[in-house]
């Protein structure tokens, strides 16, 4: 696909356009209004495809609970379902579309991966997000910077209180999620690791405030994102901090969604998600 459309289609997703104004561009370099029809399917995301672990798979327990700390804040908790003694424990954290089939799935592999999992729906205090992607876009960009912060502290606090917990919690998020997971590693001393896809850089001069082990995934296309790495990276080199950052050539903006034909890597994806599990399991265990 031209890399045009798909530059287009980022902006749009990250609140750079109305609809309307998006429908109009991207007829205009498919080259006609029933192209740009034609396109929509493969740009958005189809959650039929967000099945990777079912919901129903015999490895693995899920319930929605409620966070302490934080009013009306749930989440979507899933646990290895034979599992003994206690586990790591990860929160999930979604893209600006708010807790989706997609990251309910993704939720669910890290499960399978030995984790205490907890997909935090930051639009659960809204009433929870919507069907509608846009919408759920629109509610992102009403939540404020404190309650964000606060949401994922509360569900650090949820985490490592817990029982079957082991005392130890990571975080990993995608997009908007990406710069959560960054925002929460400057501020909360008890977030152990920290994995970031493609998310928003911390100000340089906050980076020696972060305790956790770091680690970056980043699209070799992403250019409105990547433009933030050098910064980060000299800062966390000269503040001394142990982190990876991967940059994989090639790779769009959300390259690990599997449900958008358009930006979905598998490569990309697979080699990152080995990389994370692994950080994960040797930086909480």
């Amino acid at each position: 696909m031209d890399q045009r459309i798909i530059d287009l289609y980022d902006d749009f997703t990250h609140g750079g356009m109305s609809r309307r104004s998006f429908i109009d561009k991207l007829g205009a370099l498919a080259g006609s209004a029933a192209a740009a029809t034609a396109l929509l399917p493969i740009l958005q995301n189809n959650y039929a495809q967000a099945q990777t672990v079912q919901e129903n798979d015999q490895r693995i327990t899920a319930e929605i609970v409620d966070i302490p700390g934080a009013p009306g804040l749930k989440g979507y908790l899933v646990k290895p379902k034979d599992a003994t003694g206690k586990l790591p424990t990860v929160i999930v954290i979604h893209e600006n579309r708010g807790l989706n089939p997609h990251i309910k799935d993704v939720t669910r592999r890290m499960a399978t991966e030995g984790f205490i999992a907890l997909g935090l729906d930051y639009l659960s205090p809204m009433g929870g997000t919507p069907e509608d992607e846009d919408k759920g876009r629109d509610m992102i960009g009403q939540l404020k910077a404190p309650d964000i912060l606060a949401y994922g502290k509360a569900a650090v606090a949820y985490l490592k209180g817990r029982p079957d917990s082991n005392g130890k919690v990571g975080a990993v998020g995608f997009c908007w999620g990406g710069g959560a997971v960054n925002n929460l590693a400057v501020n909360e001393p008890n977030l152990k690791a920290g994995v970031a896809y493609y998310g928003g850089q911390p100000n340089a001069e906050d980076v020696p405030k972060i305790d956790a082990a770091m680690m970056m995934h980043y699209g070799g296309r992403d250019e409105r994102i990547n433009a933030g790495i050098p910064a980060y990276e000299a800062a966390l080199k000269q503040a001394g901090k142990t982190y990876e950052i991967y940059v994989y050539e090639g790779a769009n903006h959300a390259f690990n969604n599997d449900t958008n034909a358009a930006r979905y890597d598998k490569e990309a994806s697979d080699l990152a998600w080995r990389r994370t599990v692994g950080f994960l399991k040797k930086n909480l265990a």
